[in-house]
């Protein structure tokens, strides 16, 4: 088999709170456990769904998203992320065919559907209607007949006798349907602020959560129909994406001395994207991940340091009392090395956070509100910094509950210019630090800047530059 004809389904639904990730993992889960080499991946920018992935499948959960990286990326990214795999699920975001705002399909799971020329299998909460599920699916079947909806998943199916009116409705469809799930609330992800609680914060609870979701899809779904229809698609024409080709390694990095990359992660710092350490890794870096809840120095030798996004909000009293790691940071930030942080890592290099002292590499206090800022951005780089050139454009993603005062320095990081136009976040000397989430495939050179500035910098602890 090809890489481009790799099997695959995307798993949809009319609207969020349907239970997609409750089926897409379950799926993920049963078929990986029935020893099929499954490939997770997400459409749009969540990160959180694509840790539940990643436990189902044992593979980095990967994201799909048009608006961040392009729709000429979709398949390529798509090809990287699958290699390998017998199976690929995609779980689709919102609405089937609900994108970025005012801006038609771009980024719905409907254009990565037709994108990836893979039929879709929609999830329908089935709770509080009978014959209407019929008419719910026809509209979705025609509304765009590029899309191949392929089948349907009844979930929250209340008895014997309501599954079988469902099924009986759904005959004249032309539509079949490929499972139904019972309501039961055992299996279960608990949600918070900003959705589900992330694997790294319940590991044990998620792992139990996971296998229960198995068991009932397969107790529920046909699997075989399943894989029947994922290996219905066509090959792919493109050619998958390749870290290695993007980036070639960091001017100033001897080639048997790469500069060390300090990665944040653990409970508090769940926020990235797979590809981001896969670029760093192909400019010529060695990526050594954290954890700043439990370790209190930096990996020996960085260079350089990465801290993406999270909840520190719910960490704040832990991170706080690591004051050994906090000086660290800030003593490091202070030698000038390359420091990229987003969200969680701008409100971890504040001064502080709820009232609890953070590294205090930032002159601004931050604090958790009410408030959900949500929304994709564009974005320009206003001066040169460690991590883009002056002018370099990008498009971002917002998504958190906390405020930052300042939210931008003297130097910012960013100049929005869509949907709003307002400066944002900081940059000092080799700190570029901002609430904007950027996925790093869109633009290469964010890490090929970071890997080079790290090349030129003195290791963590060293006083001679």
């Amino acid at each position: 088999m090809s890489g481009g004809s790799i099997p695959r389904l995307v798993i949809a639904a009319p609207s969020s709170g349907a239970g997609k990730t409750t089926v897409a993992t379950g799926l993920m889960a049963a078929f990986a456990e029935a020893g099929l080499v499954v490939s997770p991946h997400k459409v749009g920018p969540d990160y959180i769904d694509p840790g539940y992935h990643s436990l189902a499948t044992g593979r980095p959960g990967r994201n799909l998203d048009a608006y961040l990286c392009g729709p000429e990326r979709i398949a390529p990214l798509f090809l990287h992320g699958a290699a390998g795999a017998d199976l690929a699920l995609v779980e689709g975001v919102m609405g089937l065919f609900d994108g970025a705002s005012g801006m038609g399909e771009l980024s719905s799971t409907a254009q990565v559907a037709k994108l990836l020329r893979a039929p879709v299998v929609l999830v329908v909460d089935a709770s509080s209607q009978s014959r209407s599920v019929a008419a719910l699916v026809h509209g979705f079947a025609s509304w765009d007949p590029e899309v191949r909806l392929a089948g349907v998943i009844l979930n929250k199916v209340g008895s014997d006798r309501h599954e079988q009116l469902l099924r009986e409705a759904m005959d004249s469809s032309g539509v079949p349907v490929l499972g139904a799930l019972r309501r039961d609330g055992r299996a279960g992800t608990p949600s918070r602020h900003l959705g589900l609680v992330p694997v790294a914060e319940r590991r044990a609870e998620a792992v139990e959560s996971v296998g229960e979701l198995a068991a009932r899809v397969r107790a529920g779904c046909d699997l075989q129909a399943l894989l029947a229809l994922a290996h219905t698609v066509p090959e792919l024409p493109e050619a998958a994406w390749d870290p290695a080709a993007e980036l070639a390694p960091a001017d100033g990095a001897a080639a048997t001395e790469k500069p060390l990359i300090a990665v944040a992660g653990g409970a508090a710092f769940t926020f990235s994207y797979a590809e981001h350490a896969e670029l760093l890794a192909a400019a010529g870096a060695e990526v050594a991940p954290f954890d700043p809840l439990r370790d209190e120095q930096l990996p020996p030798g960085a260079q350089g340091l990465v801290i993406g996004g999270g909840f520190p909000e719910m960490y704040a009293p832990d991170l706080s009392a690591n004051a050994p790691l906090r000086a660290e940071v800030a003593a490091l930030a202070a030698s000038g090395a390359p420091v990229s942080a987003e969200c969680a890592g701008l409100l971890y290099l504040s001064r502080s956070l709820d009232g609890k002292p953070m590294c205090g590499v930032l002159p601004a206090e931050s604090r958790m509100t009410e408030r959900l800022t949500l929304g994709y951005r564009e974005a320009v780089a206003l001066r040169d910094n460690a991590l883009a050139a002056p002018g370099t454009r990008v498009r971002g993603h917002e998504f958190h509950r906390t405020v930052l005062e300042p939210g931008a320095g003297a130097d910012p990081a960013w100049g929005l210019t869509h949907p709003e136009r307002r400066l944002e976040g900081f940059v000092s000397g080799g700190v570029h630090a901002s609430y904007l989430h950027v996925h790093w495939a869109a633009e290469p050179s964010l890490a090929g800047r970071l890997v080079a500035s790290a090349a030129q910098a003195a290791p963590a602890g060293s006083t001679v530059r």
